[in-house]
């Protein structure tokens, strides 16, 4: 049984890998912002796993969160930063600084506030595994998302330079999931994301992937297959 901590978990691939481990007999630890969805989590898993609604932009959250996780879960064998969020398709000089700042915010500050928080115990123990999620967009561009594309390419970017700094018997990589029919998706291809797999089937794949990472893979760009 592996101790797993996944943000973003309430919908889309958080939720559907939280499904799939949880079915696996392994523990599960998730966040996420939609109190009511993190709610009816904690009515369908009961201890030991353990949900709590959070915004891991912000720094004191995933501090609260991240103390919890490592009191009743103790130190996790696997961090998976998945939580995210995209823009709607327009060019970068038409976005505003809000909108801007709260994909860099979610995407990136996201991902280094659970691991300021949590990846501390997990090097004490020279044991574990990061897995940051990356994007297609995180290794290419395409005209409209800039944002998202920058936020990525950071994640690709941090996920290395965080691999030269853990015990030999660590992994951080970042993960390119593929392309998934999922809100996310949906939300900048419309109705052209029903050609791609929904997020039951590609958890089938992505789940066995996931637990093999070790410290073989450390500072990998990954793709589920």
């Amino acid at each position: 049984m592996k101790k797993i901590v996944i943000s973003g978990v309430t919908r889309g691939l958080g939720l559907a890998m939280a499904e799939a481990f949880i079915a696996l007999g392994h523990q599960v630890a998730g966040c996420g912002r939609t109190k009511t969805k993190i709610k009816e989590l904690q009515n369908r898993f009961a201890a030991p796993h353990f949900f709590q609604a959070i915004d891991v932009s912000r720094d004191v959250e995933a501090k609260q969160f991240s103390e919890k996780v490592l009191e009743v879960m103790g130190t996790p064998d696997l961090l998976i930063n998945n939580a995210a969020i995209t823009v709607t398709i327009k060019r970068l000089w038409e976005f505003t600084a809000k909108e801007f700042d709260s994909v860099m915010d979610v995407n990136v500050k996201g991902v280094t506030n659970l691991v300021r928080h949590l990846l501390p115990a997990m090097v004490a123990q020279k044991k574990g595994v990061v897995v940051n999620f990356s994007s297609g967009w995180g290794r290419s561009v395409d005209a409209g998302v800039a944002p998202y594309c920058a936020s990525k390419w950071a994640i690709e970017g941090l996920s290395k330079a965080l691999a030269l700094e853990l015990p030999e018997s660590m992994a951080a990589v970042a993960l390119n999931p593929g392309i998934i029919d999922t809100d996310m998706l949906r939300q900048c291809w419309g109705e052209e994301a029903r050609h791609y797999p929904k997020s039951a089937e590609w958890v089938k794949s992505a789940v066995p992937f996931i637990l093999k990472i070790g410290a073989k893979d450390n500072g990998a760009s990954l793709t589920v297959p």
